[in-house]
């Protein structure tokens, strides 16, 4: 089999050519970290199951694959310091991810010393057969030195980019910034949301029934493989992302405009309630996947599904109940996306505030007089949150806001502001295994009688 080129990365080089992470775990996770942190900051999660399709593994070999990537980027500032302390200058970029794979399988996954460096150089030897003898010399003097994983406040300042880390500290305060930090470094649970008999379904998978009728599996597993997944019981879906949905209020058959719905966890929920949805999202592939879901769950007749970008969508007619689930950045969702720590850069925030205005503007614009509108974003970052809102209420003196009552928040640990938006941190229900972090703001629209 013959390596890639000096600089191109496996994912790229399985288009039209030998594929090198076939047949095994670790050379799979090593494209995975190529595509993730390089040029194109690829998403892991999609370049992972393009390649795993196709890699010829089984599912347990799958599911190490996908944990040694993604540990290795939830610890990767970790991992790049013992790089430094064992390089004497830094290694270019496919060397320093066989160090990153063979280092955090000694560090953090307890593999057995022998195997972690064994199978990484055999890896060396194939794809970067010059550094072979090199990876072998500092894995063998890590696996001698047995050093230990970091903890507490040292670990999190190591594994967050400054620039996150300095935004949180300055938004929810240090204590708050290092509790988020340290719910990142864990492995998260699987949330379920079944569609009826939530207390059934959390005794038949074995699994921790939350408030607001979400089933917590500690541990994330294969879900086509689950009871009620082929029945389309329910749907995968963290316990915070089901609130967005819930303060929308929207009364069974009532016409309710969902937008950016796709993949469609909120879209299946509004319809499992009896709701009629118009679910717009500009992606193809993944309207698909929203019509996948529906049909499993066989709702799809009571959704109608458009193709079109929500900012230019126009209705017949403006719509009492509108949600509008934004494009961002997705700081709230690292505890599963450890990717996002290294994909996203401050521009990305600054670029998506401001689609984030053209599509609240989008929203207004086809809501009805005394409709309500709710806005969310999966985002830390008040910028995408607060910041937004506040200047949309500057520019539509008609909109004001609507806080949620307490019996709408399902007994979650959440944080209603004193401007009455409801904020959720990954650290919030710690102790269960933690949430996404949203922002949701409900407004409504004067001049109508919505309730």
């Amino acid at each position: 089999m013959e390596a890639p080129t000096t600089g191109e990365s496996l994912a790229a080089a399985g288009r039209g050519h030998p594929r090198a992470w076939a047949g095994d775990a670790r050379a799979l996770a090593l494209a995975v970290l190529e595509a993730v942190l390089g040029p194109e900051r690829r998403p892991a999660e999609e370049t992972f199951a393009r390649l795993a399709a196709t890699s010829g593994l089984d599912r347990r070999d799958r599911a190490f694959a996908r944990r040694l990537y993604a540990t290795a980027l939830r610890r990767l500032g970790e991992l790049d310091r013992l790089i430094a302390r064992y390089c004497p200058r830094r290694p270019r970029r496919r060397l320093r991810h066989l160090l990153r794979l063979g280092l955090v399988q000694l560090v953090h996954l307890a593999t057995p010393p022998h195997a972690a460096v064994a199978t990484t150089v055999a890896l060396a030897r194939r794809l970067a057969p010059a550094q072979a003898a090199f990876v072998n010399a500092v894995l063998r003097r890590a696996a001698r030195e047995h050093p230990p994983p970091l903890a507490g406040a040292a670990a999190v300042e190591a594994n967050t980019p400054v620039w996150l880390f300095e935004r949180w500290c300055e938004t929810y305060g240090r204590a708050q910034t290092l509790a988020i930090g340290q719910v990142h470094l864990e492995e998260p649970p699987l949330d379920l949301r079944p569609l009826a008999d939530a207390a059934l379904w959390a005794e038949r998978l074995g699994g921790d029934l939350l408030p607001g009728g979400v089933v917590r599996l500690v541990r994330a597993q294969p879900v086509e493989s689950l009871p009620g997944y082929r029945e389309g019981a329910w749907i995968v879906q963290d316990v915070a992302a089901g609130l967005p949905a819930c303060l929308l209020g929207a009364r069974p058959h009532e016409p309710v405009l969902d937008l950016c719905a796709a993949p469609g966890g909120k879209t299946v929920q509004l319809a499992a309630a009896g709701a009629r949805v118009v679910a717009v999202d500009i992606s193809r592939p993944r309207m698909e996947r929203l019509r996948a879901n529906l049909t499993r769950t066989r709702l799809i007749e009571r959704v109608e599904l458009v193709q079109a970008d929500a900012r230019s969508f126009q209705p017949a007619q403006p719509f009492a109940r509108v949600l509008l689930d934004a494009s961002c950045t997705a700081t709230g969702t690292i505890r599963r996306h450890p990717d996002i720590l290294w994909t996203k850069q401050p521009e990305d925030v600054a670029r998506m505030a401001a689609l984030q205005d053209e599509l609240l503007e989008a929203a207004v614009r086809v809501l009805a007089p005394g409709g309500r509108l709710v806005y969310a974003v999966c985002s830390l970052q008040p910028e995408e949150g607060e910041v937004r809102i506040t200047a949309l209420l500057a520019r539509h003196p008609e909109l004001e806001v609507e806080p949620p009552r307490a019996e709408e928040l399902a007994g979650l640990p959440v944080t209603v502001t004193p401007a009455g938006f409801v904020r959720t941190l990954p650290s919030d229900l710690a102790e269960r295994g933690g949430m996404d972090g949203f922002f949701i703001a409900r407004l409504r629209r004067g001049g109508g009688s919505g309730r």
